[in-house]
């Protein structure tokens, strides 16, 4: 059996709740919550096989630049490397997401019309669900058709903050509240 991949992890807290910073020593290869942190190894593991996960304060000055950006600094985590495995199509999609600014949104049918692909817009979905790089590949700046808040990995709840963090007011931000808080 081949040896673990070390990797380096680092614990964040935020206003969103703690945040899970996992680099390879060179590159952020996850960015996920907390709460989420199963989801992460599920995904590290189906790249990597055997994993290890190491303490570490601030690997390449990467929690610096998310700590920036969660303070108002909205492009201080762009210049990140990222490392997030995936399929062809998935690393089209998720390095499409580094082009929508922040303060602005995309609907899944146009990233998939950016991508020559006008009717893979559920595909572009599935892809950003699977997205390993919260945050630096920012599928939160992607909504559903009319502007419709819709999927998250991270939850609706801090899709939607993010996206006000950034300066984005959905039209339906009170039917979102709503859905919110009756759990849909």
């Amino acid at each position: 059996m081949p040896a673990p991949t070390e990797f380096w992890l680092d614990t964040l807290p935020s206003a969103i709740g703690d945040i899970l910073l996992v680099s390879d020593g060179t590159s952020l290869c996850a960015l996920d919550f907390a709460d989420y942190k199963p989801r992460l190894l599920t995904l590290l593991h189906k790249r990597f096989a055997a994993v290890t996960l190491t303490p570490c304060a601030n690997p390449q000055g990467f929690s610096d630049r998310l700590n920036a950006y969660l303070a108002g600094d909205l492009h201080s985590f762009d210049p990140v490397p990222v490392n997030p495995g995936g399929t062809a199509f998935q690393q089209q999609v998720w390095l499409a997401l580094r082009q929508i600014p922040p303060g602005t949104v995309a609907t899944y049918g146009e990233l998939a019309k950016k991508l020559g692909k006008p009717t893979a817009y559920r595909a572009v979905g599935m892809a950003n669900s699977l997205n390993p790089v919260a945050i630096a590949l920012p599928c939160h700046r992607v909504v559903g058709t009319n502007g419709q808040l819709t999927g998250y990995a991270g939850g609706l709840e801090r899709k939607q903050w993010l996206l006000h963090h950034e300066g984005v007011e959905l039209a339906n931000r009170d039917s979102i509240q709503q859905e919110l808080s009756l759990g849909l």
